[in-house]
């Protein structure tokens, strides 16, 4: 009897633990999404929630200068309607920030619970208690939206609140044990456990109650997990999307900021697309580079419609531009989307227009950048890995999940690929790519110190 109390006592430790071993990843985790917002590059966290209701806690990470001082969050729960609103300052810079290259301009207006401070109005009152956080009270799991507004322009962010649910099966563990730990404990005090057929009925019972739950506990990774509570309905594969590319106006000028639009619809029929997924850390990662490849701007979309998709740019110089646009839709393959446009010249700037010190939307910072990329082999092979070695000019931090990216493109812009750092860490960042054929490649490899995001660009013969 006492070694059966003893088993008891381990699997009840055992089951305890069982539920840190869920798979429901989205459920109480982070949710990161980066925007490209008032010419800076900035990353919304929403915090994960376990139960609600429960504050919804908000910040904003900024990767270089020229981040909007304040922006102004509305929550709306897309089931009922209320709503609240906050202000949040975004944080993580350090003092001299340079604005990095490929950023643009813009403001994001997400919605969903209820804030700390809320209005009538949907306006906050004064920024005395601006902070680093901003708590919006979440009375309810499911859809959200987050609007975010600063710079004049602004962006709505779909999310949902998840909270883990417990599984069926879990009762069952539960149950058992319960079973057996009254068994053993009613053996005990009846004094049932002293005589002997009483004892071995007992200890036969607790035995088989712990054997269900060690059952369990042992087949709980291949059991299925419970949708947590404000799950979206599993749905099958969605078709490929479609992007119409236009830009506002029709033609950019060179030197003049532009909006870049992309109206995203349903590959078979036709209607906006408005389920895409946070595919690493980004509802979209746009590459706009000019047909030589001396422009390069890399920058996350605002959603500003269902199935639209804006931000802006300056337009650095005249001739085509090729537009790149990585997505992936939930519950369905990722996938790239591809356009163009003509930047008309400008013969000469008007006189009236003050020089810029700094750059403007879009535009590539000069500034050292480290040596040149090394590559093993040092001339690669077509459709063989190469990897691609870049030193860092100072410590590189996180920036949509990953240590570093890699950008290449072909000379006449009908490939493009990206590639992540492989984590090796250390202040030189390594990248495995393989070129599909022969021929000359334009790249940039990127990556964030805690001042600003540094691109590299370099080129790549492969011979024939």
């Amino acid at each position: 009897m006492r070694r059966v109390c003893c088993l008891l006592v381990v699997f009840l430790v055992l089951a305890g633990s069982a539920p840190a071993a869920a798979h429901v990843v989205s459920a109480g985790a982070d949710l990161r999404v980066a925007l490209t917002i008032g010419g800076s590059e900035l990353t919304v966290v929403v915090e994960g929630v376990r139960r609600v209701p429960a504050p919804l806690r908000v910040r904003v990470e900024a990767y270089h200068g020229g981040a909007p001082e304040r922006l102004a969050l509305e929550l709306r729960s897309v089931t009922d309607g209320r709503t609240a609103t906050g202000a949040v300052r975004p944080s993580g810079m350090v003092a001299g920030d340079v604005r990095p290259s490929g950023m643009v301009a813009g403001e994001v207006r997400p919605s969903s619970a209820v804030a700390s401070d809320v209005r009538p109005s949907g306006v906050v009152a004064g920024d005395a208690g601006l902070g680093d956080v901003a708590e919006l009270r979440a009375e309810q799991a499911g859809p959200y939206e987050l609007r975010l507004s600063a710079a004049g322009e602004s962006a709505v962010l779909p999310f949902r609140v998840l909270v883990e649910r417990g599984a069926s099966w879990e009762l069952v563990i539960y149950g058992a044990l319960l079973a057996a730990a009254l068994l053993a404990v009613g053996g005990l005090l009846t004094g049932a456990v002293a005589r002997r057929r009483a004892g071995m009925l007992v200890s036969a019972g607790i035995a088989a109650f712990v054997a269900i739950a060690a059952t369990f506990v042992v087949l709980e990774p291949y059991l299925p997990v419970a949708d947590p509570d404000g799950a979206q309905p599993t749905a099958g594969p969605r078709p490929f999307a479609r992007a119409l590319v236009t830009t506002v106006p029709a033609e950019p000028v060179a030197g003049q900021d532009y909006t870049l639009r992309l109206d995203l619809v349903d590959g078979a029929t036709g209607v906006p697309v408005d389920d895409l997924a946070v595919h690493h850390e980004a509802l979209a990662h746009l590459v706009v580079t000019s047909q030589d490849g001396v422009s390069f701007s890399h920058s996350h979309p605002l959603r500003t419609a269902p199935g639209r998709l804006e931000v802006r740019l300056r337009a650095e110089r005249p001739g085509r531009h090729l537009v790149h646009v990585e997505l992936e839709r939930q519950e369905s393959g990722g996938q790239l989307l591809t356009g163009e446009f003509t930047v008309a010249d400008r013969d000469e700037p008007p006189r009236d227009e003050p020089p810029r010190e700094e750059p403007g939307p879009g535009e590539t910072t000069t500034g050292p950048v480290g040596a040149a990329p090394r590559m093993v082999p040092a001339v690669p092979v077509a459709g063989r890995p190469t990897t691609v070695e870049v030193d860092t000019v100072a410590a590189a931090r996180p920036w949509l999940g990953m240590a570093g990216h890699l950008i290449v493109r072909s000379a006449d812009g009908a490939f493009l690929g990206h590639v992540h750092e492989m984590g090796t860490g250390g202040p030189t960042l390594r990248f495995t790519f393989g070129f599909p054929a022969p021929g000359r490649y334009l790249a940039w490899a990127q990556y964030a110190t805690g001042e600003r995001i540094v691109t590299v660009p370099f080129v790549v013969e492969v011979p024939r």
